[in-house]
């Protein structure tokens, strides 16, 4: 269900993830990639994906595992936007110290413009730092210019690229990083 902000709507509050949140993200999670995606790629392609990352049981898992650390913007019970920080390996071009990578960060579309991606942003880093961590890194398919945009506004900056596994169509994502130290 998408949420049409209006100015008399109440604010939105962004909190930590928690397993009971599992299937709401999944459904928000799967139709915010479909609709950023779906049209410029394989609908088979696309299918595959969204089966393999955004089903409730893989949402629920990361949303357990202490390596990941998810947060959800909601307005009235919905969610609007998230973002989900990981700690993984990360890509020889990222060398800032003591790195965690943005690995999903997605605004639905009625939010867009309204500052909501800014603030997601905003404590998205306040999270990372708090959790000791130095440098922030993240993937975006070379394709999203939209997105490439933002995060340079964000303050990353383009420092290599990695492959992305969209099904079984390999994609290349532009690798960006910034420094998060106050």
């Amino acid at each position: 269900m998408m949420i049409q902000p209006s100015a008399d709507s109440p604010p939105v509050s962004i909190r930590r993830g928690t397993p009971a949140d599992a299937a709401a993200l999944a459904e928000f999670a799967a139709r915010t990639f479909q609709e950023s995606f779906g049209v410029m790629n394989d609908p088979v392609e696309v299918a595959a994906y969204l089966r393999h990352a955004y089903g409730p049981a893989q949402q629920e898992a990361e949303l357990r595992d202490p390596d990941h650390v998810t947060l959800l913007a909601e307005r009235d019970g919905e969610l609007a936007g998230y973002a989900q920080l990981r700690r993984f390996p990360t890509p020889p071009c990222v060398t800032g110290p003591h790195p965690v990578e943005l690995r999903r960060f997605y605004v639905d579309a009625p939010f867009h413009g309204r500052g909501l991606a800014q603030r997601l942003m905003g404590e998205a880093v306040s999270t990372a730092r708090g959790l000791g961590f130095a440098t922030l890194w993240l993937a975006v398919w070379e394709h999203n210019p939209r997105g490439i945009a933002f995060y340079r506004s964000s303050g990353f900056t383009d420092v290599g690229w990695q492959p992305f596994l969209l099904g079984a169509e390999v994609q290349t994502d532009r690798v960006m990083a910034r420094t998060i130290q106050e």
